[in-house]
């Protein structure tokens, strides 16, 4: 089971991680400020998977099942960043 003083360090680490994502609006990366704030995302999405959602104790069926989606996801996301990179 996982203890308080665990939630409250992802919990914290969620709170950098959200000011990460703030300082990166404010910061001219120029293409790479999407790729920073979907990689900030993803981490955080992590964070909360694993840890709020319990998903870090459960068998390899229920990871597929969690996992599979996120395949189709990144294809999503592929797609689109290809489309918009050679127009």
């Amino acid at each position: 089971m996982t203890s308080y003083r665990t939630y409250i360090i992802v919990w914290l680490a969620l709170l950098v991680l959200t000011a990460a994502t703030w300082l990166v609006s404010y910061t001219d990366l120029g293409v790479m400020n999407a790729v920073a704030a979907l990689f900030i995302a993803s981490v955080k999405a992590a964070l909360v998977a694993l840890f709020f959602m319990h998903l870090r104790y459960e068998s390899r069926l229920v990871w597929a099942f969690a996992l599979f989606p996120l395949f189709f996801l990144a294809l999503f996301i592929a797609g689109t960043v290809t489309d918009m990179l050679f127009r």
